[in-house]
C-alpha cells in the first residue's frame, strides 16, 4: 500500500494583480525582431523598449511617472543602420544607456533628465570593431563606464 505525499507550495497564498489601467503604457509599437536578450530595460527613471523602426534600429525611452498612450510619433533614440538586438541602463548613471545592434555596433546614449523630447540621433560613444552582430550588451555592476 503506497501513500501519496502532498507537497505544499510555499506560493499557494500568494495572489497576482493585474496593474491598473492608469498604470501601464499603451500602443506601444515593440520590435518583431528576436534575440536571446529582453525587448525592455529599466531604471529608477525610465524605462526603455525596442520598437520597431524603418530604415534602422531605434528604440523608446518613456518617464516611468508618465504613463498612458504613448504618441505613435513620440520620439525615439535612432542612431543604428539594423535593427537594435539589446539594451542595458548604466548602473551608475541612471541617465546613460547603451544598445548593441545587428549593424555591430555598441552605442552608448545619454538621456536628459526630462526624458526625450525631440528624436535622439546622436551618441555619446560609437564603439566600433565587432565583426558579428552585438546580441547582448552589459554594463560592469561595480566598475564605471566599463561595458562586458
Amino acid at each position: 500500500m503506497s501513500r501519496q505525499v502532498v507537497r505544499s507550495s510555499k506560493f499557494r497564498h500568494v495572489f497576482g494583480q493585474p496593474a491598473k489601467a492608469d498604470q501601464c503604457y499603451e500602443d506601444v509599437r515593440v520590435s518583431q525582431t528576436t534575440w536571446d536578450s529582453g525587448f525592455c530595460a529599466v531604471n529608477p527613471k525610465f524605462v526603455a523598449l525596442i520598437c520597431e523602426a524603418s530604415g534602422g534600429g531605434a528604440f523608446l525611452v518613456l518617464p516611468l511617472g508618465k504613463t498612458g498612450r504613448v504618441d505613435k510619433n513620440a520620439p525615439t533614440v535612432c542612431g543604428h543602420t539594423a535593427p537594435v538586438l539589446d539594451i542595458a541602463w548604466c548602473p551608475h548613471n541612471d541617465n546613460v544607456i547603451a544598445s548593441g545592434s545587428e549593424d555591430c555596433t555598441v552605442m552608448v546614449w545619454e538621456i536628459p533628465d526630462g526624458g526625450l523630447m525631440l528624436p535622439l540621433r546622436e551618441p555619446v560613444v560609437t564603439l566600433e570593431g565587432h565583426t558579428k552582430r552585438v546580441g547582448i550588451v552589459a554594463w560592469h555592476p561595480t566598475a564605471q563606464n566599463v561595458l562586458l
